[in-house]
């Protein structure tokens, strides 16, 4: 049976390092780590995220500032908001919740924030800084799975890994980040036109998969002994649930778990990482701005 990686208490163990660093930084400087969330309408899954963040915020000592825009707002609004937070000295951090409503590009908006405040890691300069292996903010989800097989112990030099799904928020980024030097992973990328996709997965030491779809991963497609890290955070229907319905990631948990070594659930694998990682891209945010490094 596989030893289950607990995102929750990887991430506990970096929230306590973040929030020592960050009373540190505190009494050298004088100022919090400050990160502003935007948020255009009231999507309760949304809401609910940037209630997690607000809290972690405190949690850890930061300043927060949260900004909730009607559903209404227009692209031009939301641009000029994102712009007088890029001249506020005060802030460090600037995320926006996506997705925003549909008269609202969101390629803009990424594009618009500054990439020294860009704490998500998707604006261009910060994803081509991550690919090139040089010093910017990465992505909060594909940080948060190399904190995963760091705090498992789990080596990457040499190991053959196999990600499915193409994102930019978690596929791309994480295959670059594998590659680099230090990682040295033999890195394949699948999407929905791969061809044999059991012949690759099954050749893998390591999967990630980030399809976004229920069973993308089946015990058939998993060699005895790989390392599995699930991403995938879908809704299916479950009428014995009072809510109707429950979280599922993409691969047959209960299966694969019985071919693996290690392999993340969901939820409570990866999950709970990305604000942990946001959060640390935060500070190290304020550092930069504070000239430490």
């Amino acid at each position: 049976m596989a030893i289950r990686m607990s995102g929750k208490e990887v991430a506990t163990s970096c929230k306590e390092r973040i929030k020592a660093d960050t009373a540190s930084f505190v009494s050298r400087t004088g100022h919090r780590p400050t990160l502003a969330v935007i948020l255009v309408g009231d999507d309760p899954a949304s809401v609910s995220y940037v209630t997690s963040k607000k809290a972690s915020c405190e949690e850890l000592g930061f300043a927060h500032r949260d900004y909730c825009l009607p559903a209404t707002a227009s692209e031009d609004e939301l641009l000029s908001l994102v712009g007088s937070l890029n001249r506020d000295d005060e802030v460090d951090g600037i995320l926006v919740q996506f997705p925003t409503p549909s008269q609202i590009d969101d390629e803009k908006i990424i594009l618009a924030i500054s990439p020294d405040k860009d704490v998500d890691g998707l604006n261009p300069v910060n994803a081509g800084l991550c690919l090139m292996g040089q010093e910017g903010f990465i992505p909060c989800t594909p940080k948060g799975i190399l904190a995963i097989l760091d705090y498992y112990g789990i080596p990457t030099d040499g190991q053959r890994v196999c990600v499915i799904g193409r994102s930019n928020l978690v596929g791309k980024p994480v295959a670059g980040l594998l590659m680099q030097r230090g990682r040295d992973a033999t890195v394949t990328v699948c999407n929905t036109h791969t061809k044999d996709l059991a012949g690759i997965t099954l050749a893998s030491d390591i999967i990630i998969v980030a399809a976004g779809h229920p069973m993308t991963l089946t015990a058939d497609m998993v060699r005895e002994g790989a390392v599995v890290i699930d991403v995938g955070t879908n809704r299916v229907e479950d009428a014995s649930r009072e809510r109707g319905w429950r979280l599922v990631g993409d691969c047959d948990y209960q299966a694969v778990s019985k071919k693996a070594s290690y392999i993340s659930p969901v939820p409570g694998g990866v999950g709970p990482m990305t604000i942990a990682m946001l959060m640390d891209n935060t500070l190290i945010a304020a550092r930069r701005r504070a000239g430490e490094i």
